[in-house]
């Protein structure tokens, strides 16, 4: 329970699922985004600003890190069991390097943006202001 309001906060798996599904981090039903990646200025339900969200170069290092996983991964997996050439490496993982990102980074924002609503996250301030 939220001390300040007296609200029950919601679970981290409901907060993750909404972030997956870009939906408002606060009722869960409102659009997130209003493009592919450009956040939306408030949730069309609840009507929650979303000035608070500012998912920064995050979502974009944990993608490039994922896919940099899983391509070079299958990769050497493939590499190693069937030794095809290299034009069908090149065929095979030039396009999924390009597609994951584009299918993860969505979600991805939604979910950090929503856990820095979950968690009341702020810019960093000094003890002296």
């Amino acid at each position: 329970m939220d001390q300040k309001s007296g609200q029950v906060a919601p679970s981290l798996g409901s907060t993750l699922w909404a972030g997956m599904a870009a939906r408002c981090p606060s009722c869960h039903r409102g659009k997130l985004f209003a493009g592919f990646l450009t956040l939306a200025p408030r949730c069309n339900a609840c009507g929650l600003d979303y000035g608070f969200a500012d998912s920064g170069d995050g979502p974009a290092v944990f993608v490039i890190l994922v896919t940099g996983f899983v391509v070079v991964g299958l990769a050497l997996i493939v590499e190693i069991r069937y030794a095809p050439p290299y034009w069908l490496h090149a065929l095979l993982w030039g396009p999924l390097a390009i597609i994951l990102p584009l299918v993860l980074l969505r979600s991805f924002k939604g979910v950090l943006i929503a856990l820095q609503f979950r968690h009341k996250a702020e810019e960093g301030k000094l003890a002296s202001e």
